[in-house]
């Protein structure tokens, strides 16, 4: 009889449920190697499930608005007759018994095949206990630390909790309209809503502080001319939340400033002139400029847990990346030990896996500052929103010729606007003005990188 395997959910750099949001298959499909399964959307990206072999569908376990996550069982495969010479790799030790039982209902009659699906598939009872939760490393199952205090847990997603932690919703004050009572993101969408309209009770208006806002208006703009709904996409939705929440939780300041950049220019054109098969960006040396003024002021590198500072030793760079469906922020790693045609290719290929949708949570991880270039398109300066739990962010504007004294005359300069925004909880005005005065001149003088 032919061999039924495993198709599961790689590593997608996150233990919290994502949603599915395209089923790219059904029974009875003949699937290739690495053809796409299933499509899932976390907060800022795109993915497929690859099927990890050739064969044919004979179950599909998951469907649209299902939230899974690494490991998670996504379809049953009965292999190609060319791949049954070759076994797969053998799944993980804690997915063998589900292995064996899928195997004996293949086995068995129909209604009694049925049976384990039927289980797989019926719905979560409401927590009343300590709910247990999947290790990230595949071991054995641990309780969710939440879960240490019975009945005070609400029904909700790993990923819906993560949500509401990031707008300062307590869950046990939204209700759930899900099956069982299950509090989905669109729940607390609409309690935010509610607190906003000054329908319902939030912490956040309580004597323990808060914005106090007032009720957002309710126009009829179709009473004023003629008018059109779009839909906001995911991305712009999610982002627009995480920035309205960074915005009005970090105390920003921006400190603006101005580099040289000249001789940076005129060598990055004859860099681009000697490697022709690389496209060498100014970015790459704010990349470089970054990294020199993170080692010299840590403080720029580390991040708020409660009253301490964390101090990281590690120097990845979040890039700000326009794409069609919206703002994104990939993540350069160890960008201390690249050099600048390195850089220059990874930033190359991230930005289109951004744009072409293909980038995973994996890849906008990990982030300890980030940079967003407006230069392409113009401007002298702004102030660009920290990407937290980052406590400073650097904006970077279109470089114009600009008349500067050296002394003695005037003379034609590339100088390119710089706006550094910063946590003023963690920075101080004087240490971002050394920061930003520091990157101008290491900008201006790339031999300060040699030191």
């Amino acid at each position: 009889m032919a061999e039924l395997m495993e198709a599961r959910v790689p590593d997608i750099g996150s233990d919290s449920g994502v949603p599915v949001i395209e089923l790219l298959v059904k029974v009875g499909d003949v699937v290739e190697k690495d053809q796409g399964l299933v499509t899932l959307e976390s907060d800022k990206a795109t993915m497929e499930v690859p099927a990890p072999f050739a064969g044919t569908i004979r179950e599909l376990l998951v469907k649209v608005g299902d939230e899974i996550s690494t490991g998670a069982l996504v379809a049953m495969v009965e292999l190609a007759a060319s791949a049954s010479g070759a076994k797969p790799s053998a799944p993980p030790a804690q997915a063998q018994p589900q292995v064996a039982a899928t195997a004996a209902a293949a086995s068995a009659p129909p209604p009694v095949a049925a049976a384990p699906v039927a289980q797989a598939k019926a719905p979560a009872p409401p927590v009343s206990a300590p709910a247990a939760v999947a290790a990230p490393s595949g071991g054995p199952r641990v309780l969710d630390s939440e879960a240490l205090m019975p009945g005070a847990l609400p029904y909700a997603s790993p990923a819906v909790r993560v949500f509401a932690r990031e707008l300062g919703v307590d869950l046990t004050q939204v209700k759930g309209s899900e099956r069982g009572g299950r509090i989905g993101k669109q729940d607390v969408q609409a309690h935010v809503k509610a607190v906003l309209a000054g329908g319902a009770p939030s912490r956040a208006g309580t004597a323990e502080g808060g914005l106090q806002l007032i009720p957002w208006p309710q126009v009829d703009f179709s009473k004023f001319g003629e008018i059109e709904l779009q839909p906001r996409s995911r991305i712009n939705r999610i982002s627009g939340a995480n920035l309205a929440r960074n915005w009005a939780m970090i105390p920003h300041v921006t400190q603006f400033e101005e580099a040289d950049i000249t001789e940076m220019e005129a060598f990055r054109k004859k860099l681009g002139e000697e490697h022709k098969d690389v496209k060498v960006t100014p970015l790459v040396f704010l990349i470089k400029a970054a990294v020199a003024a993170l080692k010299k002021y840590p403080a720029f590198n580390a991040s708020l847990d409660g009253d301490n500072l964390v101090l990281k030793k590690y120097f990845h760079i979040g890039i700000a990346v326009d794409t069609p469906d919206g703002l994104m922020v990939p993540v350069l790693r160890d960008c201390d030990r690249k050099g600048l045609l390195e850089l220059s290719a990874e930033l190359a290929a991230i930005s289109a896996k951004a744009r072409e949708k293909k980038i995973g949570p994996a890849d906008m991880q990990g982030g300890c500052f980030s940079i967003s270039s407006l230069g392409g398109i113009g401007g002298t300066a702004f102030t660009p929103i920290i990407n937290a739990p980052e406590v400073a962010i650097l904006g970077v504007s279109k470089s114009q010729m600009k008349p500067v004294w050296n002394g003695s005359e005037f003379a034609p300069r590339l100088m390119l606007p710089l706006s550094l925004s910063y946590d003023h909880r963690v920075i101080d005005g004087a240490a971002a003005a050394r920061f930003a005065a520091y990157m101008s001149q290491v900008l201006a003088d790339l031999r300060r990188l040699l030191v």
